[in-house]
């Protein structure tokens, strides 16, 4: 129970009377009003209605208006209303007609309505739109997330406020860099992982940049944020603040579009005042802002337009800071002589005139060559986050990998669940046959899917430190309502709400036997869309954040609007039924589940696909529309996380790594393809289906199922193997070779200089002499520019094998490397490796590609790969001089074998026998050696005669 709880249930049981309960109630709110730091600011004085009415004359008997409020500088008078009802009580209109009433003349400017409860009636809340004067609402949420310490709350008492956030060490970093790179520059991009406190460290990041006597402006996609954003920079300020909301005349009356998903905020649902009008906006700005406050204008992407005409028509003056919030969302296409979007319109410096602009956002938007060569083609102008003339140069990054290492979000796994159709269909015959419910076979399929991922029922052994079931997790599916006569089956949100618990417990009926304790997970399940109010909206996140009974699992489903906006720290999963067309709304719901919550090892990202029945996996694997979800899942995990990334660029060399990513086939008994009866080979787990125990198959008559056409196991490698196919992609070494042969460039005109300087006697020394020790040793005709760009190349490649063969330094064991290294270290002083900061993300790149292959054939291919995509593209000029080739693995195979076949047909010989003496005089990377020693052409005894 929390304090705020607490409090009014004390005056619930502490009052004689329904009057004397609201007026506690009403002194509460007093307090409220004159402590938040949100309204502390807007009103310069809060009375009671009786006390107000007292000095303007009038009669002060209860006509619905509790309390009133005058507004610093403007003098405005507010009207509010106080109702204390129980937390399940559902308002009705009549509850606030007399105060509509009795507040709809003058003085009165503007209306609040305080409540206990978030449930309108559907008449009561129509009733708030469109109002004159305008409405707006306090709910209980807002209370208890009041800066007021509602624990240490006492009548009549000073009120405790709680204490202030104070950054964190990589928001100290994030608010240093930011400072310094808009020292210069106009524009900057701030890019920063969910969860990691973008919105905090923009303020402080305005306190600095700008700060008291300054004017700000916060630029977000919706009310609900703005929202949010507000509450949270007038509750953290240090500097004080003068808040002004702003938003369009979309954002006021208009009816919730349901179709949509996203959950709309109006204006009236706003905690604190909005307009809508730049007039307005511009006097009270001039009457209020002082060399005492930061004045910052909160306002929606789509009311850009009310702060431009301010600006032009009405002097409103520039400002000193834009901040972009979402930034991703500022990117887009505009067609010929079209307008520009609200979105968009943020760019053009003549439009909203600001000193400095800064975009925040968690998932830069990019786009390619390929879109942009287009959009030129076409005659549209395409923003990208690219694009340094828009949005300026990165000034501060932390992806999810360095977020997940630093501790600040809890690291993801990703389930792919392979629902064998005959399966769910052998178990659920009743439950599909029945005309009265609209499950499908598929929807059914997905739904178990997610219910054993759920349940972690059978996830491999990486998991027992986190075996407990999921208890929260949100599931996005294709449409709202179920559509019957659509010529494609979709997913629907409400069906799969209204289904998921009787699907499970029918599944669960249809194998009695089971004794898991982890297949009695009992899954509760609940929908939300973009026809309810915000404050429905939020009941159902409260329902989802709530305490959950003991093995439950609380789901909510959705198309899109949990996407965004969504604060539950303790969510442990994101199930995506149907595919996802935004990238960024992907990464964006991962982050839902990365946020730390007390006990939370790791979230989880649930991927349900159905197989076919009598389909192979590779043949099944070819529809794009089934498997879409995956692809486009991983492709998007992969954009915005580099250890994902690797990961999946690594399974060509490692298989499978159960630790980011499992991929489970659910199936019936198995019909194996092979006799392995007779192997003696116990093949463990990959022999049975997720929940399945192998004692089941080998005691007494089971159930009849149906047999899979394929071997468990072949699922998965398949899936693996379309996924390397699919979203497997390295070109990015190919980019880091271009910055690569500039840097090479600059180290060598740096060192070129360095050993000209008759001045620096030492670095000389060691130069020349090691120069001489070439010519001595390897060949004499070796020119001192070659000498250096050999020592640039080595300042390049050292760290890269240093990240390749961890825990052994390659430069302190290879006889070369040292000598050329200890060249480097008297040069050192001159901060030559300077130069190469940038490349630091390469080197991280190539160790994380690196990480965790454990055999030498992967080293090997990757060593291979780095020389084939990169160093032969960062130093051509030397490529092209010595006629260096890099011959395909394949090739090499192809070479041995057949040198190996001709010794044998013409000279009765092997590669491995007496007298055959094998010569690589051209040793690059070491492929043909190394092949031939993986081949197995040598026995290991002949090897030793060979060596020898």
């Amino acid at each position: 129970m929390s304090a705020l709880t607490a409090l009014l249930n004390t005056y619930r049981t502490a009052s004689v009377s329904e009057r004397e309960k609201g007026t506690y109630f009403e002194e509460l709110i007093c307090t409220y009003l004159r402590n938040e730091a949100t309204y502390c600011d807007l009103y310069a004085q809060v009375w009671t209605y009786s006390a107000w009415s007292k000095e303007q004359g009038l009669d002060g008997r209860d006509t619905g208006i509790d309390l009133v409020a005058k507004t610093h500088g403007t003098g405005e008078i507010h009207a509010i209303q106080c109702k204390f009802f129980a937390d399940n009580y559902r308002i009705q209109k009549s509850d606030i007609d007399s105060f509509f009433t009795a507040s709809g003349k003058k003085p009165f400017t503007h209306r609040v309505i305080v409540t206990t409860t978030n449930n309108w009636n559907e008449h009561a809340a129509d009733a708030l739109q469109n109002q004159q004067p305008p409405v707006s609402k306090i709910d209980r949420q807002d209370l208890e997330n009041s800066q007021i310490d509602w624990a240490r709350y006492q009548p009549n008492q000073a009120v405790v406020l709680k204490a202030k956030k104070q950054l964190r060490d990589h928001q100290k970093r994030a608010l240093l860099s930011v400072a310094s790179g808009l020292q210069t520059a106009d524009r900057g991009k701030l890019i920063m992982a969910c969860g990691t406190g973008k919105t905090f460290t923009s303020l402080k990041i305005a306190e600095q940049l700008a700060g008291a006597g300054k004017r700000v402006l916060f630029l977000v996609p919706s009310l609900s944020l703005l929202s949010q954003t507000l509450t949270e920079w007038t509750q953290e300020s240090e500097t004080p603040l003068h808040s002004f909301a702003v938003c369009s005349d979309s954002d006021v009356g208009k009816k919730r579009k349901k179709d949509d998903d996203a959950v709309q905020t109006f204006a009236h649902e706003l905690r604190y005042p909005a307009t809508t009008a730049p007039r307005k906006l511009a006097a009270e700005m001039l009457k209020r802002h002082d060399d005492q406050h930061m004045s910052v204008v909160f306002s929606t992407y789509h009311s850009i337009a009310v702060i431009s005409d301010a600006q032009t028509q009405h002097g409103l003056a520039d400002f000193d800071l834009i901040i972009c919030d979402e930034a991703h969302r500022t990117t887009g296409a505009t067609f010929g002589d079209d307008d520009e979007s609200a979105f968009v319109k943020v760019h053009i410096a003549d439009y909203i005139r600001s000193t400095k602009r800064l975009y925040m956002t968690a998932t830069p938007r990019i786009y390619g060559e390929l879109a942009k060569a287009s959009a030129e083609k076409d005659d549209v102008a395409l923003c990208s986050m690219d694009d340094g003339s828009l949005y300026g140069k990165e000034l501060f990054v932390i992806t999810f990998s360095e977020a997940v290492k630093a501790e600040l979000l809890v690291d993801y796994k990703v389930l792919v669940l392979a629902m064998d159709e005959k399966h769910i269909s052998s178990r659920l015959q009743k439950l599909l046959a029945d005309d009265d419910n609209q499950i499908k076979l598929e929807d059914a399929a997905k739904i178990i899917g997610c219910w054993k991922a759920l349940s972690k029922q059978d996830t491999r052994e990486d998991l027992l430190d986190d075996g407990d079931p999921m208890r929260r997790a949100v599931a996005f599916c294709q449409v709202i309502e179920y559509q019957k006569f659509a010529k494609t089956h979709k997913v629907s949100s409400k069906n799969i709400a209204s289904m998921f618990d009787q699907v499970v417990e029918s599944y669960k009926a249809s194998n009695p036997e089971s004794t898991d304790t982890a297949a009695t997970l009992i899954c509760e399940a609940s929908h939300v869309d973009g026809g309810m109010t915000a404050s429905q909206k939020e009941a159902e996140l409260d329902w989802l954040k709530a305490e959950v009974p003991d093995n439950t699992c609380r789901i909510l489903s959705n198309v899109r609007c949990l996407s965004e906006g969504v604060d539950v720290p303790a969510l442990d999963a994101v199930l995506f039924l149907t595919p996802r067309n935004s990238q960024v709304d992907v990464v964006q719901s991962v982050g839902r589940v990365m946020r730390k919550a007390e006990g939370k090892k790791r979230g989880y990202v649930i991927l349900p696909v159905v197989i076919p029945s009598g389909m192979a996996p590779d043949e099944a694997l070819n529809d794009n529309k089934t498997y879409k979800v995956v692809w486009q899942v991983l492709q998007a995990l992969r954009s915005h996380d580099d250890r994902f990334d690797a990961m999946v660029n690594k399974l060509d060399l490692i298989g499978s790594d159960p630790a980011k990513m499992e991929i489970i086939a659910v199936t019936e008994k198995l019909n194996k393809k092979t006799d392995r009866s007779n192997t003696g080979k116990d093949n463990g787990k990959d022999t049975y289906g997720i929940g399945e125990k192998s004692g089941k198959y080998d005691h007494g008559p089971a159930p009849e199922q149906f047999g899979l056409e394929f071997e468990i196991g072949e699922i998965e490698r398949a899936i693996y193997a379309k996924v390397v196919q699919k979203c497997g992609n390295r070109s990015h070494w190919e980019d880091w070779a271009k910055d690569i042969a500039k840097i090479a460039r600059t180290h060598i005109t740096r060192i070129t200089s360095i050993i000209e300087d008759e001045d620096n006697t030492r670095e000389r020394e060691a130069f020349f002499s090691f120069a001489g020790e070439l010519r001595d040793d390897l060949n004499d005709s070796i020119s001192d520019g070659e000498v250096i760009e050999m020592l640039a190349q080595h300042l390049i490649t050292k760290p890269v094998f240093d990240a390749l063969f961890e825990g052994y330094s390659f430069a302190s064991n290879n006889p070369m490397s040292c000598a050329m290294q200890n060249v480097l270290d008297v040069l050192q002083e001159h901060h030559l490796d300077k130069e190469a900061d940038t490349l630091q993300r390469f080197y991280d790149s190539v160790k994380m590609r690196a990480d965790g292959i454990d055999n030498a054939e992967g080293k090997q291919k990757i060593i291979v790969e780095l020389y084939d995509k990169f160093f032969r593209n960062a130093f051509p000029r030397m490529t092209e001089r010595l006629g260096i080739v890099y011959t395909p693995v394949e090739v090499v195979d192809f070479i041995i074998h057949s040198v190996n076949d001709i010794l044998q047909s013409e000279f009765g010989q092997t590669l491995g026998s007496d007298g055959v003496h094998i010569i690589d005089p051209f040793t690059g990377t070491g492929t043909f050696i190394t092949r031939l020693l993986q081949s197995g052409l040598i026995s290991k005894e002949q090897l030793q005669s060979c060596w020898r």
